[in-house]
């Protein structure tokens, strides 16, 4: 019969604890390849569209670009015309097999760097700290009509299972809707004395959503100096590494759940506040 782990020697168990440390770190490689049929056979699936009508012309054409994208062999899965058999343009999915492999050592992502916050602890942060309602502004701006991403923020019902960050009653907060300019935004935001600004940006043809932030952060820089509130962009085709170099103080990109941003907001602006105070001080 085998023994009860219970009568195992402390010796035996430590063993035991590294063995299994040592398997952990097995399951977990720093270098890694694709999978699609079995482990580390590097198959992957891309899909574009090509300037031309459907046909064996067409697919041929398909399976010259992947070749040249690293792609294997390759294969034509899918492919059909948009709009119509005989429409200029042809949607594929190609499936094959890539050499390249990922070194997860040289991954460059941005971490949060602050704790997630319920929004009862998130109002009784600002509470004590900032001893009023922390205002916050939202807006498409822009030509962007497309309010899902704001308001997935901000309204009541939220995303993902999370309230927007109307629900937070510690909150003030004020949806401006789309196509908002930037020089009614920047009005509105002194006018409210708004603490944060939160701008969602889809429309990116030609790089829109970029020209548009530089131009938001650049009317804010003007207008208010260092008193100007906290900058806040969203859309699916940020990178969040680029804050800085668009002049803005964070970027969320898809995925983003109204309580990152609440919790964000409120360790940004309060952690400001605390360390002003502590200058005061210090003078």
């Amino acid at each position: 019969m085998t023994e009860p782990i219970a009568d195992t020697e402390p010796e035996s168990l430590a063993v035991l604890a590294e063995t299994a440390k040592g398997l952990d770190q097995a399951e977990q490689p720093t270098v890694i390849r694709p999978y699609g049929d079995t482990t580390g056979d590097g198959m992957v699936q891309v899909s574009f569209t090509l300037p031309m009508t459907h046909g064996p012309k067409a697919e041929g054409a398909a399976l010259q670009l992947a070749a040249k994208m690293g792609l294997d062999p390759a294969m034509v899965v899918h492919a059909k015309g948009l709009g119509g058999r005989q429409s200029a343009y042809t949607f594929f999915v190609v499936y094959g097999r890539v050499a390249h492999l990922v070194d997860l050592d040289k991954v460059v992502v941005r971490e949060r760097e602050y704790p997630l916050l319920a929004a009862k602890e998130a109002n009784l942060v600002i509470k004590r700290t900032l001893r009023r309602k922390l205002v916050v502004l939202g807006a498409c701006i822009g030509t962007d009509a497309h309010t899902v991403g704001i308001d997935a923020i901000l309204n009541v019902k939220g995303f993902a299972g999370e309230k927007g960050l109307e629900y937070y009653r510690e909150m003030k907060v004020s949806n401006l809707g789309a196509q908002v300019t930037v020089p009614e935004l920047v009005s509105r935001a002194r006018k409210d004395r708004a603490d944060a600004v939160l701008v969602s940006q889809v429309v990116t043809q030609r790089d829109a959503h970029l020209r548009n932030t530089r131009e938001l952060a650049a009317a804010f820089r003007e207008a208010m100096g260092d008193n100007r509130p906290l900058i806040v962009v969203g859309g699916p085709r940020f990178d969040p590494r680029m804050a800085e170099e668009l002049g803005v103080d964070r970027i969320f990109g898809r995925g983003t759940t109204p309580g990152e941003v609440a919790s964000y907001l409120v360790h940004t602006l309060t952690r400001t506040l605390t360390l002003t105070k502590e200058t005061v001080r210090a003078r």
